[in-house]
């Protein structure tokens, strides 16, 4: 909500001195998020005038149209001579009149005027447009031309209203009040303990059975309809400077006095108006949901095919308009440039519900100032107020007469009251306001307050936002100041803290920092195409997901059950950005749907829910395993001069699946897979153990050649995912911290040949258990293949690390530990030492 102070001032005698700034930090202090301050006018000078043309003179010979004029200025110019000015805007002719800047001004951007030779002329001046003087487009695209009451010479800024200042409002959902002039002069008002000039308190003659007809079908979509009618209205009448420059600084272009007007007065009070041309209404005015497959043609010029759930407003023909959103274009005011002008208009001030008005303009993505309004609340209570405002301003400014019917339609409704103790605020904040503080500051958000120690508090019409205790004690709050509120630090209980599973994955993102991984977000959300991308086979667990009701957007309806393609979305949009060494993680929930859930049910609010009932509602949820994935591309190493760097390879994805285990103290077991979306030759399945078996926990590896070219990923992606809650299971007791001997290693070496079928894990598996206890650790140090091995054939090379608890081992006892390793290797996977 764009608010100009000028504007403000009607409402409230703020102190002359008081700048935009210091009406925004009030406004702050009251809850209001007002996000700038614009100072229009700024750095212009003087003199700037009206002008009345006198003569126009075509200069021929130049690529553009170009037009030498003389202007009466008056004595603006101190010799009181016309003006001569070259200027090649088309849009004004002689005897209109215009804004004449002259010598010695300065135009905002730090623009100086001053007399110039130009197309073989001297200009003495400029003939302004509206964007030349910082006013915004207007619509015309040329120059500014004014009415003809105005003389020569008239001083321009003060005219236009050039010098001002415009706050302008983010206005939250729960105060849609504040999208008017009266409520933000209200919050005003408060915030300063000024009296307030309410622009609705109008005189409204009763409602009689002279109106317009009108036939409200649908009491509930709308609760309230006044219709009243304007005739005799001239046609050539334009809106005054006045409101078009208010329009104007509030963000809205004038189209014609009886839009503006309706516009004016929505700024105003905060209630949307639809002025219909009479002549084209036929019968009575109508409001009902459209039937399933009516068309409508709004303003817009769209033609759209309604929903039963539309609330429309309509005549004899059918529907004429989107209630609460937009009219058609088969009423539509006339503009006074056609041939035949509006000269009779009815005035549509009506209260249309805010779930309907919000479904209706997202159902045809047409979002309007009306709708805007009607989302978040209008008072109900000044659609007549509204409407006499309207026609005043058609009467006064257009010539016309208001007809003395009067149609008003409502649906029977009482004021709303909340019951709330007078120290609930208190308890709420924790400062003690007393009664008499909450009192008044209820009374001047416009609350009637009845009762001693339990307030009977009636909410006033325009605040549908107030519907509990709770809502009230904020009201009070935020009007004796947030920043007033006592800051205390909660004291913790002692013995509690991180559970242990928390405390796992706070290590495993940690770990995986360390590692050089940069931790990114997405969002949980994904389409059957992406799923197409990662090449899942039709029957794939993953395919199967959860549908939102409600999705953000419709290319992503689902709920994710894999974190690689948000993760592969950073990755791609990064290396587009020419970050091309990339190594990104992510830890957050997936969602797998059984097939096996309940429907929800609606738990009550007036009590605890039962734990059966709570049972039930978890029962509707899908698994929802918590995950870890990483993505590398580009170098894993950089280049200088300490040597040679090196890409990523499957075997950093695989080890990252280790550094994960390794924060839980679990060991993990790697064995070549084919699993989507990885390359069948470098996948590798990631298993670890479970209640003595083993549970696959993840998978990494190289992404298929295939995904990286749909997904426009680097070549040679890696990626790995992992289930934590697997991982969780595996944990056996508390983490052992790493203990260091005082006693010797003994080190032996052993290189031993297989089929080139048989798994390094395997041979690795046998030779732990044929080493026993005494061996400290193993590692795979070399892969061999070659003639001197033989074709089909790999040497596997493996140092062994044993160590005795107690005791320094001698080389007796080390060389039987390994050749009963080998022995069982040999027996387990057909290894023989090579060279025996």
């Amino acid at each position: 909500m764009r608010v100009p102070l000028s504007w403000l001032r009607e409402y409230v005698d703020l102190p002359v001195t008081e700048t935009g700034r210091d009406v925004q930090a009030k406004l702050v202090s009251v809850g209001l998020e007002v996000e700038t301050v614009e100072q229009t006018g700024t750095g212009l000078k003087g003199p700037l005038v009206v002008g009345q043309v006198l003569t126009i003179e075509e200069l021929e010979g130049f690529k553009k149209p170009i037009r030498f004029c003389t202007v009466d200025v008056g004595s603006a110019n101190g010799t009181g001579e016309p003006q001569e000015i070259v200027c090649g805007a088309r849009n004004f002719a002689v005897g209109d009149k215009v804004v004449v800047v002259l010598p010695g001004a300065v135009l905002p951007g730090d623009f100086a005027i001053a007399a110039r030779k130009t197309y073989g002329k001297t200009s003495h001046g400029m003939i302004c447009s509206t964007d030349e003087l910082g006013m915004g487009d207007d619509g015309t695209h040329g120059i500014i031309v004014l009415p003809p009451e105005y003389e020569p010479g008239t001083d321009a800024i003060e005219l236009l209203e050039l010098v001002d200042e415009v706050l302008d409002i983010a206005v939250t959902p729960d105060r849609g009040y504040c999208l008017s002039m009266r409520g933000v002069a209200r919050e005003t008002a408060i915030a300063y303990g000024l009296p307030l000039r309410d622009p609705a308190l109008l005189d409204v003659p009763a409602p009689n059975a002279y109106g317009y007809p009108v036939k409200v079908s649908d009491p509930i979509g709308c609760g309230n309809f006044t219709a009243r009618t304007v005739t005799g209205l001239r046609p050539e009448a334009r809106s005054p400077i006045w409101m078009q420059r208010r329009l104007q600084k509030a963000g809205m272009r004038t189209v014609s006095l009886a839009v503006d007007i309706t516009n004016y007065v929505m700024l105003e009070l905060g209630q949307p108006l639809h002025a219909y041309d009479r002549s084209r209404v036929e019968g009575a005015i109508g409001v009902r949901r459209a039937e399933q497959g009516e068309k409508l043609t709004t303003l817009d010029g769209v033609k759209r095919v309604l929903d039963a759930q539309d609330l429309v407003i309509t005549d004899d023909r059918g529907p004429i308009g989107l209630a609460g959103v937009m009219g058609g274009a088969d009423t539509e005011i006339a503009d006074h440039a056609e041939e035949a002008g509006t000269t009779e208009v009815v005035i549509e001030a009506a209260h249309f519900d805010a779930i309907a008005i919000a479904r209706t303009a997202r159902r045809h993505k047409l979002s309007s100032e009306a709708s805007k309004r009607f989302e978040r609340g209008v008072d109900p209570q000044a659609a007549s107020a509204a409407a006499q405002r309207t026609v005043d301003l058609l009467v006064l400014l257009a010539g016309g007469t208001a007809e003395a019917g009067v149609t008003e339609i409502t649906a029977p409704s009482a004021p709303r009251s909340i019951a709330m103790p007078a120290n609930h605020p208190d308890r709420v904040a924790g400062v003690e306001y007393g009664r008499e503080t909450v009192v008044r500051r209820l009374q001047q958000v416009g609350c009637d307050v009845y009762g001693q120690d339990e307030l009977i508090v009636t909410v006033p019409s325009w605040r549908p936002d107030l519907a509990e205790p709770n809502d009230l004690a904020e009201e009070v709050i935020r009007l004796e100041g947030y920043e007033n509120l006592p800051s205390t630090l909660p004291t913790p209980p002692s013995g509690r803290g991180l559970t242990d599973r928390q405390r796992l994955y706070r290590r495993v993102g940690r770990a995986l920092a360390g590692a050089g991984y940069v931790e990114a977000l997405s969002y949980p959300f994904i389409g059957d195409a992406v799923l197409d991308q990662l090449g899942l086979e039709k029957d794939d667990a993953r395919r199967r997901t959860v549908a939102l009701v409600n999705p953000l957007s419709d290319e992503e309806p689902a709920l994710r059950t894999t974190l690689l393609p948000g993760l592969l979305g950073a990755l791609r949009r990064n290396d587009g950005r020419g970050s091309h060494d990339l190594a990104l993680f992510e830890t957050g929930l997936v969602f797998r749907p059984t097939g096996e859930e309940t429907k929800a049910v609606r738990l009550p609010v007036d009590r605890r829910p039962t734990d059966e009932e709570i049972a039930g509602l978890d029962a509707a949820l899908p698994r929802q395993p918590r995950r870890a994935a990483v993505v590398l591309a580009g170098a894993r190493e950089q280049a200088g001069w300490w040597g040679k760097g090196r890409p990523a390879t499957w075997a950093d994805a695989v080890e990252a699946a280790r550094t994960i285990a390794g924060e839980a103290g679990v060991e993990l077991t790697v064995r070549a897979d084919r699993h989507a979306p990885w390359h069948p030759g470098r996948c590798a399945a990631l298993y670890v153990t479970v209640d003595g078996e083993e549970t696959l926990f993840g998978h990494a590896g190289e992404l298929h050649p295939r995904v990286v070219k749909e997904l426009h990923l680097p070549e040679r992606t890696c990626a790995m995912e992992v289930e934590l809650d697997v991982l969780e299971r595996a944990v056996d007791g508390a983490l052992q911290a790493p203990r260091i001997s005082t006693f010797p290693v003994a080190t032996q070496d052993v290189a031993l040949v297989v089929a080139s079928d048989v798994p390094a894990d395997a041979v690795e598996h046998a030779l732990r258990e044929g080493a026993g206890e005494l061996l400290e650790s193993l590692r795979l140090f070399d892969v061999f293949t070659g003639e001197q091995i033989g074709e089909g054939r790999k040497s596997l090379a493996y140092a062994l690390r044993f160590r005795a608890p107690d005791r320094t081992l001698t080389v007796e006892e080390a060389s039987a530990a390994r050749d009963t390793a080998v022995a069982l290797a040999t027996e387990r996977t057909g290894a023989v030492l090579r060279g025996a």
